[in-house]
């Protein structure tokens, strides 16, 4: 299993930053190899990825959401599998940061090498990048959809 972490402080409130990474269907607007997500209800969520010419189709379950703190989610079906947490911190009134965390199981001889490599390290890091751009330059979010999932461990 792979496990990639990431941090970045964006300059805007955590309300701002938690709503508009609640927005999945705009992830591909600043997460590489993202090609679309749909939000099918309050907690799943289908996507499509291509990443070095590979198209992979996947279902992914919010499994956990508490506003403004945390969302989690975990790969419910299709060909990739993987999990991950999104945390968010009050630095300052207009000041949050937004902590990333991935693990998944690269498949193939590509992944597996390029996991090895720290491709996917880099990857998150830029999309981290790409996100503080992005919600920074609007300066508000595109929706505000707030969803409270708990599941029981």
């Amino acid at each position: 299993m792979a496990s990639v972490q990431e941090s970045v402080d964006v300059d805007v409130p955590i309300r701002v930053a938690y709503d508009q990474w609640t927005q999945f269907e705009s992830f591909p607007q600043f997460m590489g190899g993202v090609e679309s997500i749909t939000q099918i209800d309050e907690t799943h969520t289908h996507w499509v990825t291509k990443v070095d010419g590979v198209t992979r189709e996947f279902d992914a379950e919010i499994t956990e959401q508490h506003p403004e703190e945390r969302v989690a989610w975990t790969s419910t079906g299709g060909e990739a599998k993987h999990a991950g947490v999104v945390t968010f911190h009050r630095l300052a009134d207009d000041k949050t940061r937004v902590m990333i965390q991935i693990d998944w199981e690269p498949t193939g001889l590509v992944e597996k090498a390029g996991a090895a490599l720290g491709f996917d390290d880099r990857q998150i890091k830029a999309d981290a990048k790409k996100f503080k751009e992005f919600i920074e330059n609007r300066g508000t979010e595109t929706g505000a959809w707030r969803g409270d999932v708990q599941r029981p461990s």
